[in-house]
């Protein structure tokens, strides 16, 4: 029989289907032609519940209830799981594909510009025992016009020179530009502070970098702010954003329509800049 004779295939049959494990994983279910592994709890509740998150699908379920009621309202949320899963795992590949290896050329986004690290032991750096004291490196920005002849067409028009020898561990790279990043939020996030605090007509009295995993600000209302030093990441329209939403918290301590209708008094396309800020925006450090 020739190829052109051969019976038909369903597509099925002749694709690996797409398969989801959760590290804890201790059932398994096939929906919509995918392989779930996910992790079943049992526990004091009233119904079945799904949560799908980075490590992947978790499902619970009341003590008394049988396992194919499970089965059953798995499959009758198939559609659903499946999705949110191929969005968490693409959400996690874009993450991934954004992590920074920390080596001469390294590149990274500062207020919204990419800027490309140069080892450059030509700047003084102090050693102790053999080893490299951060707090002696220097590290200086420099834009293509001052350095024409390390930069390229095509390549990021910032170049972070700094005081390390080209033997520096990929920790002694992170650690040296995120100690500077850390310098320059701290000064921007006070800059922009003073401009809009006036605008709203409030006093702020503390600012406080974090590196708060999911919160990019908080404001309390004795005036102390708090900000995540990862915005610096972004551009300074973004930035302004996130201060003028805090600061406007000085005036109204929750989200009511007077808090908003507060922020856009000083930021009017506010809606446009916080779809901006997104965590999946910025590299992963570690």
């Amino acid at each position: 029989m020739i190829a052109s004779e051969l019976p038909a295939q369903s597509l099925g049959s002749v694709m690996t289907p797409a398969r989801f494990a959760h590290p804890r994983a201790n059932r398994e279910s096939r929906l919509c032609e995918a392989v779930v592994a996910y992790e079943f709890k049992r526990g004091r509740r009233r119904t079945i519940g799904m949560a799908v998150g980075a490590d992947g699908l978790v499902v619970s379920a009341p003590r008394w209830v049988p396992l194919y009621e499970v089965e059953a309202a798995l499959q009758e949320k198939a559609n659903w799981i499946v999705r949110k899963l191929d969005e968490a795992r693409e959400r996690q590949q874009r993450l991934e594909s954004a992590r920074i290896q920390w080596q001469d050329g390294a590149t990274f986004p500062f207020l919204g510009e990419s800027v490309i690290v140069v080892l450059d032991p030509r700047h003084a750096f102090t050693t102790v025992g053999g080893g490299l004291k951060s707090a002696g490196v220097e590290v200086v920005l420099r834009t293509d016009a001052e350095a024409p002849n390390l930069t390229l067409a095509g390549v990021p028009r910032l170049t972070l020179h700094i005081g390390l020898p080209q033997t520096a561990t990929h920790a002694q790279i992170r650690d040296t530009v995120q100690a500077w990043l850390m310098r320059q939020a701290h000064s921007i996030f006070t800059a922009r502070l003073n401009h809009y605090a006036p605008q709203l007509q409030v006093q702020w009295r503390k600012l406080s970098l974090s590196s708060a995993g999911t919160r990019w600000g908080s404001a309390r209302s004795d005036g102390a702010i708090r900000l995540n030093w990862r915005l610096i990441h972004f551009q300074q329209s973004v930035i302004d954003y996130v201060v003028a939403h805090e600061l406007s918290h000085l005036r109204v301590m929750d989200h009511s329509p007077r808090f908003w209708d507060t922020v856009r008094s000083v930021m009017p396309d506010y809606e446009t800049l916080r779809s901006q800020l997104k965590d999946d925006a910025i590299p992963r450090w570690h």
